[in-house]
């Protein structure tokens, strides 16, 4: 059983340049007339022109082309830094330049079109021979999914970033084009190719009655010669020009992240219980995984099924229009497991050590939204609508959700009173001990904007709305955003730090797995920028589990399991947790490393995926052979999937980690030790070398790369954190070095307990731990190792000493 059913995919071709389309079975009379305050702003800029030298930038030291400082819209041609991204432009299309002192280059493009209409679809031109992209687009109406190609034609409906790469002779010589559809006014612009082979942009409202002419800053367009960075320095321009969301940098991190949980929905779904989670948390304790948080997802709430009696039984096609009819707990968490959802709290925290419990619940109240008839629910002034899907939602994936939604209907609550709503549901999940809130079903938002003044107005109000509450309720921005990936409310989060990153982790479909992994870290280049993304949650007693625990190591956010009580497998939760329930997280979003950014490491059968991190002293690429165990057409059930064994050979090196002068000091000669998990093995590398690896699919290797110092003037030394988890530099939290007369001590501060590894070229004297001198281990290859013993916590940091005797 999964959460939402895989729909049938239908096909609908987009409309010509600068048409208007609907998906509304029977039109609304309009009560009144919008002329959209996007055709007034900006006037000036209409027509700009950006006269700026396309001279092409010599390349930077490191070797790779400076940001681009020129875009410009000349005789029909888009150029940045001389090169054309865009030939045959027709002459609707606007630019305004230069929209950010930092970054010259970035500009915005727009449209104009010869009649006002809620909906237009522009052309933007087509993309010459040489570029090849990646697109990240609406696969359905909840979730991104990634898609390459090279021509414009390819480009999927409802693609809301398009990544475009040029060589010129070499990698390194490599220009990347970046374009981001926007928020403009009311309206919201999503990218889509044409069977014309034309690059076209869809400017919708959502609402008939909000119209215009002009979509003026519709789409960011930016370039640069570093994908990470320009990708950053876009999503900071575009947040502080537009001002409706936030960079995920000056966004509260929510404590729980850096502490292992679990979640009830596979292990119960919707019969979660009190008596079961009891013993989930139990059995992961007796384990030695202690969850120190907790999602009590879907199935605590008091909801109705109001078509019980449609042909005298219950449609299992009603199940996703089922309405909240009260803000407590059901009966379920009433009776003799406990008094209620209080007492249950209070016991998890009390006697299983839970420091953080969530619940879950949509951002409607419920997937159909609230009751209209309920008692309780009577002060939100509630009605009943219709969802209307954008064309673009139905080119891609249809959902069997929204097909339910659009039949029956969605309880929806008075945009005047929804911040009441969100403050009065969340007051009393605070009161009774609750820390926070899993909130899903976001997207359905968009479908609801007609007479609310359209889609980005309505989703922006509730997102807002949200936040708000959660601030006021909770003691930390505890919140994760989910089924919420439509730039409505990505471009709208501005608190929000957590976001669900792709499709729900399905145990028992076999063919999506590896298109997890490749979803999720393709999705985390767009949201790792506004949200610390959620790669979900997945089972350790699975014939995945190592795949999918060694990518949650990687991730960058939280790690949390599904098992079912009892179902565990502690040989790879112990990879991830400590035993006091800590994980060890890296810095930032786990990402596809540069060269894997316009491959298919899903179906083309040849490419490796690798997932590139930084911690605080080193680095992490984990490998991983997604080939030959499913393919992106998300398979109905009908459709049985063959998987195959493909063995693929790639190569590693430490250059796939972006950023490694974070870490590395001034004065670092560039070469590292890089150790590989599964085999235990330790490499000396400079940063442009590379090993050769080989993988069979379902098998991942993790490598952690540290940049190797030299003290003393004679040792080489590289830490390389608890060689006994997956992400093992994440133990690491700082080194220092003193020399003196006698001898050259290396302290370093580490999290244990596990096996310390580090690198060193000599054999120390000694090792000491926290004052206690320990015996160690050191090879041939330059492999130190020894045991930090239990006793260690999430805040008290073990002391470690090295010493090394004067020559």
């Amino acid at each position: 059983m999964t959460r939402l059913q895989l729909a049938v995919a239908v096909a609908v071709a987009p409309g010509p340049p600068g048409s208007c389309s609907t998906s509304t079975a029977v039109r609304r009379p309009p009560r009144y007339m919008y002329i959209s305050r996007c055709r007034a702003l900006h006037r000036g800029a209409m027509s700009a022109v950006a006269a700026v030298s396309s001279t092409h930038p010599s390349a930077t030291a490191d070797g790779s082309p400076p940001q681009m400082a020129t875009t410009r819209l000349d005789r029909g041609s888009l150029l940045i830094g001389g090169r054309e991204l865009l030939s045959q432009c027709p002459p609707e299309v606007t630019l305004r330049a230069s929209v950010a002192d930092a970054a010259p280059g970035a500009s915005f493009l727009g449209a104009r079109a010869a009649a006002p209409s809620s909906r237009h679809v522009f052309s933007l031109g087509t993309i010459p021979k040489g570029w090849r992209w990646l697109s990240l687009f609406k696969l359905k109406i909840w979730w991104m999914a990634p898609k390459t190609g090279a021509d414009a034609a390819g480009v999927p409906a409802e693609t809301q970033m398009l990544l475009l790469e040029k060589r010129g002779n070499g990698a390194e010589d490599a220009v990347y084009a970046l374009m981001l559809p926007a928020l403009d006014g009311d309206f919201r612009a999503s990218l889509q190719g044409s069977p014309e082979n034309e690059l076209q942009f869809c400017f919708e409202s959502g609402d008939p009655d909000v119209q215009t002419m002009d979509a003026v800053d519709a789409v960011l367009i930016n370039s640069g010669g570093n994908p990470f960075k320009l990708m950053k320095e876009s999503i900071k321009i575009l947040s502080k020009i537009k001002g409706t969301f936030s960079h995920i940098e000056s966004k509260e991190t929510p404590a729980n992240l850096d502490w292992f949980g679990w979640c009830t929905w596979d292990a119960f779904y919707k019969a979660v219980n009190p008596v079961g989670i009891e013993e989930g948390l139990q059995s992961l304790r007796d384990g030695g995984a202690p969850p120190r948080f907790l999602i009590i997802d879907d199935g605590w709430q008091e909801i109705v099924n109001e078509f019980k009696e449609v042909d005298g039984a219950l449609l299992e096609e009603t199940v996703f229009a089922e309405r909240l009819v009260d803000l407590k707990e059901n009966d379920k968490f009433r009776g003799e497991a406990c008094k209620n959802l209080g007492d249950l709290v209070k016991k998890i925290k009390e006697t299983h050590g839970v420091k953080y419990i969530y619940a879950w619940h949509a951002l409607l109240g419920y997937w159909g939204g609230v009751s209209t008839t309920s008692d309780v629910m009577e002060k939100y002034n509630p009605k009943l609508l219709y969802p209307v899907q954008s064309p673009g939602n139905v080119a891609n994936l249809r959902d069997v959700a929204m097909d339910s939604l659009e039949k029956y209907g969605v309880g929806i609550i008075d945009p005047e009173k929804i911040y009441e709503f969100y403050n009065d549901q969340h007051n009393y999940l605070s009161s009774v001990g609750v820390d926070g809130v899993k909130v899903d079903v976001q997207n359905v938002m968009e479908t609801l904007g007609h007479g609310f003044g359209g889609r980005v107005a309505l989703s922006r109000k509730y997102q807002h709305a949200l936040e708000e509450s959660i601030a006021r309720n909770f003691k930390r921005n505890n919140l994760i955003c989910c089924m919420c990936h439509s730039s409505d409310h990505i471009y709208s989060a501005l608190k929000s730090a957590v976001a669900r990153a792709s499709e729900d982790f399905m145990p028992q479909e076999p063919a999506l797995q590896t298109l997890h992994i490749a979803n999720v870290a393709f999705n985390s280049l767009l949201l790792g920028e506004i949200f610390i993304p959620d790669w979900d949650m997945f089972q350790s007693k699975h014939e995945t589990a190592e795949f999918h625990g060694a990518a949650r190591a990687l991730s960058g956010g939280g790690v949390y399991v599904s098992d079912k009580p009892g179902v565990h497998d502690f040989n790879v939760l112990k990879k991830l947790v400590l035993p006091d329930g800590s994980i060890l997280r890296a810095r930032y979003a786990g990402r596809p490393t540069r060269d894997c950014l316009f491959n298919d490491p899903v179906m083309d059968g040849k490419s490796l995926l690798k997932i590139w991190n930084l911690n605080n002293l080193s680095a992490a690429v984990g490998v991983f052979n997604c080939q030959g165990a499913g393919n992106w057409t998300w398979l109905v059930e009908e459709i049985s999937h063959v998987p195959t064994t493909v063995n693929i050979t790639g190569h590693l090196s430490p250059s796939d980690v972006e950023s490694l002068e974070e870490i590395t000091g001034d004065d670092w000669n560039g070469e590292t030790a890089v150790y590989a998990f599964n085999s235990c093995s330790l490499s000396r590398l400079q940063k442009h070398q590379s090993l050769e690896l080989s993988l069979v699919t379902m098998a991942c290797e993790i490598y952690t790369i540290s940049p190797i110092q030299v003290y003393g003037g004679a040792v080489g030394f590289a830490p390389l954190g608890l060689l006994n988890m997956f992400n093992s530099g994440g133990a690491l939290d700082s080194i220092r070095c003193t020399v003196d007369s006698s001898a050259t001590t290396v302290q370093i501060k580490c999290r244990g307990p596990g096996r310390f590894g580090a690198y060193s070229s000599a054999r120390p004297a000694l090792c000491r731990v926290d004052a206690n001198e320990v015996e160690f281990s050191h090879s041939d290859d330059g492999l130190l190792a020894f045991d930090l013993s239990d006793g260690s916590s999430h805040t008290r940091l073990r002391n470690i000493e090295i010493l090394y005797a004067a020559c």
